[in-house]
């Protein structure tokens, strides 16, 4: 199968609290207050899994620090698409929504990390 994805998708582990989800006619899912543990990282976007149901094409915001970095990356993310798995978890994709090209180097500096532990 071809790869579509513009950015490569480096692995991660991150949690991050969603407190709400939101769509842009102003529609708010609220007191949500589930965990998410995100499993890979892009430039474009973040796959996670939850065991709370959260609709696609609903928006959250995010804060975002790589170990490799201490830069916060702040920003909007939307779910695009969702599988519910073998063991009662939802896995999602999502893409960042609005996301600055200077955010750039944060994950460039994260794969040359990644890379750079792989080699040893």
């Amino acid at each position: 199968m071809d790869e579509k994805r513009r950015y490569k998708r480096l692995p991660v582990k991150l949690s991050l609290e969603v407190s709400e989800v939101f769509k842009q006619d102003n529609d708010v899912i609220s007191d949500l207050n589930t965990e998410i543990d995100v499993f890979d990282i892009s430039k474009a976007g973040i796959g996670f899994t939850t065991s709370t149901y959260i609709p696609v094409g609903y928006y959250f915001n995010a804060t975002i620090v790589l170990d490799t970095s201490e830069q916060k990356i702040l920003t909007v993310v939307k779910i695009l698409h969702r599988v519910e798995t073998n063991n009662g978890l939802y896995r999602y994709g999502c893409e960042f929504v609005g996301l600055a090209g200077i955010f750039d180097f944060v994950f460039e500096d994260y794969e040359k990390t990644l890379n750079s532990t792989d080699d040893k």
